[in-house]
């Protein structure tokens, strides 16, 4: 996030805890994502203490969608929401995070 307000850019922060996201705002912020929908949901021990199998989601929306209504601690975060783009700030596949926002964030702002 601060990548972001040091580059200007106007985002939202999806504050999970807080003011968990309504179905349609989870839908909404998928439509906008630009990676795969499955890398929302967070593959922790949380997630392996609930049998949960990763492959169920690759791909589907709507199996993204319930599992992150009912466990809300899977979400993934943090999530930066700008008007046309939605990034996970995490780094995936050894990419660093700073690099990786401030990337895609910048060909948001262009």
């Amino acid at each position: 996030m601060a990548v972001a307000t040091e580059m200007g850019v106007d985002f939202t922060e999806v504050r999970y805890m807080k003011d968990f996201p309504d179905e349609q705002t989870l839908r909404d912020l998928i439509a906008k994502l630009e990676e795969p929908v499955e890398n929302l949901v967070r593959k922790d021990a949380q997630f392996a203490k609930l049998g949960l199998n990763e492959d169920d989601y690759v791909g589907n929306v709507d199996a993204v969608v319930e599992v992150l209504n009912k466990y809300h601690r899977l979400l993934q975060r943090p999530i930066l929401v700008g008007p046309d783009k939605a990034i996970i700030g995490r780094p995936f596949d050894g990419v660093m995070a700073k690099t990786r926002v401030a990337e895609m964030l910048s060909s948001s702002a262009a």
